[in-house]
């Protein structure tokens, strides 16, 4: 009797474990999965192993050497030779740049002459020449550049060039009526030449002086 009774104890224990095993077992498909994943995740770190990737050297050794002071010269504002030829102001005054604009307008009268332009283009030359240093007088006339040779020779070829452009303009209106000589005239021929060629040395004298004028 008491060996039955002990085989019911075991054979009831047992459905009892079974029991609880199976719902167990059930409980876990009514886990709540709104929260996410809740079971366990494998462990990267041991099972994966980072790639090996090539870097790239740097092109300079560094950053350091890069930006080096030494990459870029100062200026060597001791040496005279830098001084003198790359930073030298332009010392050319005013006075010096207003003369040179003459050189080009005698060298066209010159031409003119060389090239026995008629009486109108020669005219036309000498009273732009004229005009110009009409104005150039009255800039520097009361200045210190009054006194150079430059500024006295401008005006002295200015006027003899006036003069020749009168006597070649009047001896142009006259012809008709006076009575041309060789000699003797000062319309003649002769002369208006050589007053011309006298025009000419001194555009030439002119034009060297300006020149050389710094």
């Amino acid at each position: 009797m008491r060996k039955f009774f002990v085989l019911i104890l075991i054979l009831s224990l047992t459905q009892t474990g079974s029991y609880a095993a199976f719902f167990k077992k059930d409980d876990s498909k009514n886990v709540d999965t709104s929260k996410g994943y809740v079971g366990k995740l494998p462990d990267l770190t041991t099972e994966h192993e980072p790639s090996d990737y090539n870097v790239a050297p740097p092109i300079f050794d560094s950053t350091k050497d890069f930006h080096s002071e030494n990459a870029i010269k100062p200026i060597p504002r001791d040496d005279p030779a830098f001084v003198n030829i790359i930073l030298k102001k332009d010392k050319t005054s005013q006075f010096v740049n207003d003369i040179q604009e003459f050189i080009d307008m005698l060298e066209q009268i010159y031409d003119s002459i060389e090239d026995n332009d008629d009486v109108q283009h020669f005219n036309a030359k000498v009273y732009f020449f004229n005009a110009s240093a009409d104005y150039f007088k009255e800039k520097y006339e009361n200045k210190p550049e009054s006194g150079y040779i430059s500024y006295k020779q401008i005006l002295h070829v200015s006027d003899e060039a006036k003069e020749v452009s009168v006597l070649r303009s009047e001896a142009e209106k006259y012809k008709r009526y006076l009575a041309y000589t060789d000699t003797g005239s000062q319309y003649s021929k002769n002369n208006i030449d050589l007053q011309l060629f006298n025009l000419k040395l001194s555009l030439e004298k002119t034009i060297n002086i300006l020149k050389n004028t710094r």
